[in-house]
């Protein structure tokens, strides 16, 4: 069982940037696809970035594509989500997940995961 930590939330203005980290306990995550996705108040949770077990290969949401960056060490059983350029419209929750594959393909379904944190909220403000 694995469990998952977010931490790195917070109020920012828009232009800001946050670095959202994701640490698993319980059981490693070397061999596992991991993705970041986001819940806004009102909105269903959509996918915003996914890296592959090895971290050779990322996908992004077009709406944070050139502004996020996802990455992991697998020695710390850690993913980050650095977030640059902010804006009001980044405003959320955002959830670590873990999948049971080493690699996920587009699309990106949060079914697909099956270990999620509890989340962690990012505000933006204008």
């Amino acid at each position: 069982q694995v469990q998952l930590v977010e931490s790195g939330g917070g109020l920012v203005q828009a232009g800001g940037s946050l670095r959202l980290s994701c640490a698993a306990s319980g059981h490693t995550i070397s061999s596992s696809a991991m993705g970041w996705f986001r819940q806004a108040p009102g909105k269903e949770r959509e996918f915003v970035a996914g890296i592959s077990y090895s971290g050779s290969t990322t996908y992004y949401a077009d709406a944070v594509k050139g502004r996020f960056t996802i990455s992991r060490d697998n020695a710390k059983n850690t993913v980050w989500l650095q977030m640059n350029s902010l804006k009001p419209e980044d405003t959320a929750v955002y959830y670590c997940a873990a999948s049971t594959r080493a690699i996920m393909l587009p699309p990106f379904r949060d079914q697909d995961y099956s270990y999620w944190g509890q989340g962690t909220q990012v505000t933006v403000s204008s």
